[in-house]
């Protein structure tokens, strides 16, 4: 498929701008989410109990910014892609995903609490950040040159 420079611009500033969403979500994350867990990651959190926390608000502020990220991720993919059929399967990973973090997430603060703090640290990294879009991109562009041989 042979894409104008026009088109070609288009692309480049979709991107863009859904990428400073992103930003903007990541730069005032404290101001728009509930997470007591964000100071504590930010400090010596191996040698301190977790923070005192409102599960549901909590759960309900994970959701939301992982469905934001999500959506401007998605964004991104669709406008690299343009493909339909990947969007779909994106969206399907994206919520497969969720489900088996958020299970994760709840599992480890109030099953094994402050001594595994590690794995808690990156299960809420997935939940929190838009890591999945950095996966995806890569492996569908892969695919689609390998399905081009």
């Amino acid at each position: 498929m042979q894409i104008n420079k026009k088109g070609l611009v288009l692309k480049i500033a979709i991107v863009t701008i859904l990428v400073v969403g992103l930003a903007i979500i990541r730069a005032f994350e404290d101001l728009l989410f509930y997470d007591p867990f964000l100071n504590y990651f930010k400090e010596d959190f191996k040698n301190s109990d977790f923070p005192a926390f409102d599960g549901l608000h909590l759960g309900f502020n994970i959701t939301l910014r992982y469905v934001l990220n999500a959506i401007f991720s998605l964004g991104i993919i669709y406008a690299i892609f343009r493909d339909e059929s990947i969007l779909k399967f994106s969206t399907f990973l994206y919520i497969i995903f969720f489900i088996i973090l958020i299970g994760f997430f709840y599992a480890i603060i109030y099953l094994k609490g402050s001594e595994s703090a590690w794995l808690l640290f990156y299960v809420r990294r997935f939940l929190i950040q838009p890591l999945f879009v950095l996966l995806f991109v890569p492996a569908f562009y892969y695919q689609l040159l390998k399905d081009k041989k």
